[in-house]
């Protein structure tokens, strides 16, 4: 009977535990879906959203869009549940996975020199509507971006 007390309590508490020690949240649920097949840069551009229920995208003026991009990278890390995928010179792929259900979002940023802009765009791989998710993550960009001056 102790034995059993003993690995319930370990099962009940490790999560507590592991959290503690500075382990990254899990979620309760791993809904990732599939990878988009539009990401990239297509005629040199990002894919327009299909819908904007769980879709978001914005284009920022900016005097060196490559610098921006540079800049916004410390930014995309910080964003919770956030994990690089690709980085080159103008481009940046990263995944955003929420805490509670384990939706994957994707996150593209494309340095357009030509243009003068960084344009973004998040994109929900499962569901109807993101709940505004998209949208508030580009905000926080776009403050970021005109924070820093560029």
């Amino acid at each position: 009977m102790t034995l059993l007390l003993f690995r319930l309590l370990v099962t009940l508490l490790a999560p507590v535990l592991l959290l503690g020690m500075g382990f990254p949240p899990a979620s309760l649920l791993h809904l990732e879906g599939p990878l988009p097949a539009d990401l990239g840069v297509h005629g040199g551009s990002l894919s327009p959203c299909a819908t904007p229920a769980h879709c978001s995208r914005a284009s920022w003026s900016v005097s060196d869009p490559a610098a921006a991009l540079q800049r916004l990278l410390p930014v995309v890390l910080s964003l919770d549940g956030v994990d690089i995928v690709e980085t080159g010179d103008n481009y940046l792929h990263a995944t955003a996975t929420s805490r509670l259900f384990g939706f994957v979002d994707d996150l593209e940023l494309f340095a357009d020199p030509t243009a003068g802009v960084v344009q973004a765009r998040s994109v929900s791989r499962l569901g109807d509507s993101d709940l505004g998710v998209n949208r508030r993550r580009l905000k926080i960009l776009e403050q970021a971006l005109s924070n820093s001056g560029i």
